[in-house]
């Protein structure tokens, strides 16, 4: 694992740019596709409106790709949350649980097992590029599970 990107000034504005030029494009795209669906047409109209939900998912995958650089993610590891980050989930029928994210089991300190996530597990992949207020539906081997995201502290932010 790599260390922890560590941007010079001159590059995070360079990236907080094209991040704020992706969130333009993606509030285009979803303007777009609602009127797509607010008319009917023939296939060839379809046919745009796929390409422009296409976009939309290319889009939002490049917003998570530089949130996560900017919030500290490595770059070694691509689609997952940054070592440290902490989220407040809660499963159904239970209190909030706040949970680390770690890269690692091994950076889990003792007594702290049970509210450790790791970044590559089913859960910590699921909440990749997720907001508060949102219902995760992850698969493990006992199936699919659910969990509402409460909140969700990047390492930057504290």
């Amino acid at each position: 694992m790599g260390q922890d990107t560590d941007f010079t000034g001159e590059e995070r504005d360079r990236i907080e740019g094209e991040l704020a030029d992706l969130r333009r494009r993606r509030d285009e795209l979803r303007a777009e596709l609602q009127g797509d669906a607010d008319t009917v047409g023939d296939s060839g109209d379809a046919a745009d409106a796929l390409q422009r939900s296409e976009d939309l998912a290319g889009v939002d995958e490049g917003i998570n790709r530089l949130t996560w650089l900017l919030a500290g993610g490595n770059a070694d590891a691509p689609g997952q949350l940054p070592n440290g980050t902490e989220v407040t989930v809660r499963f159904p029928g239970d209190e909030p649980l706040r949970m680390r994210i770690v890269h690692f089991l091994e950076e889990t300190p003792a007594g702290e097992e049970d509210t450790t996530v790791t970044s590559d597990s089913p859960l910590g992949l699921a909440l990749f590029g997720r907001r508060p207020g949102e219902t995760v539906t992850y698969s493990t081997p006992r199936g699919e599970l659910q969990v509402e995201l409460l909140a969700i502290v990047f390492p930057n932010e504290r």
